[in-house]
């Protein structure tokens, strides 16, 4: 490989590190606009895993942005980020795929009352990204909830 793509390619990754990391703010935030905008027009996402739905980013954004209000304190982490690209023919540029695990953390009080989250779910996302006219954007993504832990020790079906 030579210097050249050797810097193409820290590029893409410095790239695709930066669109995940904005993924997990616009959520953290409930900017869905700017979820919304982290999309490839075609983009879709499902989390039916975790009882939401599969779908266009639209719909699926508005389900989020429902779903999460109730929680006004939210941290999500993405990590053990794995990256590979590649091409396919049907693409008009770049591809890539990129698998991490998350951890996110729900609090449905902002009072400060107790320092506890009020739930945490974990599991791991598999990305599919596309190089586009306007930088990297998601084609998809698949959230597969591996586990979730209400406050209380409660047990979840």
């Amino acid at each position: 490989m030579t210097q050249r793509a050797e810097l193409a390619t820290v590029m893409d990754r410095l790239a695709v590190d930066e669109l995940v990391t904005d993924y997990a703010v616009a959520v953290e935030d409930g900017d869905w606009s700017a979820y919304r905008e982290l999309f490839a027009p075609d983009g879709r996402a499902d989390y039916r895993s975790a009882g939401g739905p599969e779908g266009p980013v639209g719909p699926v954004a508005q389900w989020l942005a429902e779903s999460l209000g109730v929680f006004p304190v939210r941290q999500h982490l993405v990590v053990n980020r794995r990256l590979r690209f590649g091409v396919l023919e049907r693409d008009r540029g770049d591809t890539a795929r990129l698998r991490a695990d998350y951890v996110s953390a729900l609090r449905l009080a902002g009072d400060g009352s107790s320092a506890a989250p009020d739930v945490v779910r974990g599991g791991r996302y598999a990305f599919g990204l596309l190089r586009t006219d306007d930088g990297w954007r998601v084609r998809e993504v698949v959230a597969r909830e591996m586990w979730c832990r209400p406050r209380g020790g409660d047990s979840v079906p």
